[in-house]
């Protein structure tokens, strides 16, 4: 079996509205509590465990959606005042990056500081 990632811990302040956050800008349900975590599962069967911390280091977590997908979950950043940046220094506000290689993308940060990035498939690769 080749290694494949299963899930991925992410500290939170509170747990649940971090989980509802991300899940709601990627039009994802967040799952039934794991424990002590609140769990959001992408479509990959990858999940985001949010758990408590007092203290949260800022991560960056990034997640291609197709085209469709993309639109959407911009348009809900952009309905809900999210400040979004067209780079990862967040030195670009308002901006959505477009790169060589045809791929779109922005980010943004959730309620922990966290730097999310949305981003499309290369064009003509299989996503």
């Amino acid at each position: 079996m080749a290694a494949e990632l299963n899930h991925t811990i992410v500290p939170a302040h509170d747990p649940q509205a971090s989980a509802q956050f991300l899940a709601d800008i990627l039009g994802l349900p967040v799952d039934p509590p794991l424990s002590h975590f609140t769990p959001v599962t992408l479509a990959n069967g990858v999940s985001l465990d949010f758990d408590h911390y007092d203290h949260v280091d800022e991560h960056h977590y990034a997640f291609q959606l197709s085209e469709e997908e993309f639109q959407a979950a911009f348009r809900r950043i952009t309905d809900r005042d999210i400040t979004y940046y067209a780079d990862p220094a967040c030195r670009q506000p308002g901006q959505v990056y477009a790169s060589q290689n045809g791929r779109r993308g922005t980010y943004f940060r959730d309620p922990n500081g966290h730097l999310m990035e949305i981003l499309t498939p290369i064009p003509g690769e299989p996503s």
